[in-house]
């Protein structure tokens, strides 16, 4: 996962580990959101980012975007320590499927394809069928080194905070 010269460093300092575990520091709930397990998991994080992200950030602007992102990925990673996780978690998954579901709150009723199969399908649909998938994945699949509740977590942050922000979703054109 990590090369041999710095992977302990990274490892000790950089992961998101516990609280309780002896190796946690302060500054893991951000930095963990910079590191990622594999090439496949940051190119699907990038991905994600890009296809949902852009237009919540131009509805809302860089400077809410940012504060939203941070605060989804902070909030995931505390909410995988208190319900689903003993060992240490990196990646921006969280922060990810928290700009995910503003995505499927501000413009629900955008349509968005499925890859495999084609399906097109309403943004607020696709974003109920990522959640229902990580909870029962997180609820089944406890030790499959996917941090679900994470997801989970981003996804519950980020509906706290468009909720207390008041935000609005988009009107549609007629």
């Amino acid at each position: 996962m990590f090369t041999p010269v710095i992977g302990p460093y990274i490892q000790n300092y950089g992961v998101l580990w516990p609280i309780d575990s002896g190796y946690f520091h302060f500054w893991q709930p951000v930095t963990y959101m910079f590191l990622h397990g594999g090439i496949g998991h940051i190119i699907f994080n990038l991905f994600a980012l890009w296809m949902f992200g852009q237009s919540i950030e131009r509805f809302w602007g860089t400077r809410r975007f940012t504060i939203f992102y941070f605060l989804t990925g902070i909030g995931a990673g505390f909410f995988h320590m208190l319900v689903g996780g003993g060992g240490p978690t990196l990646g921006a998954s969280g922060a990810v499927y928290g700009i995910l579901l503003a995505f499927g709150m501000m413009f629900p009723d955008r349509q968005i394809m499925l890859l495999i199969p084609p399906i097109p399908m309403k943004a607020k649909y696709f974003v109920a069928i990522f959640g229902a998938i990580e909870l029962i994945s997180g609820l089944t699949r406890a030790n499959s080194g996917v941090a679900h509740f994470a997801h989970l977590g981003g996804m519950l942050v980020g509906f706290i905070l468009i909720k207390y922000w008041g935000l609005k979703k988009e009107e549609p054109y007629y």
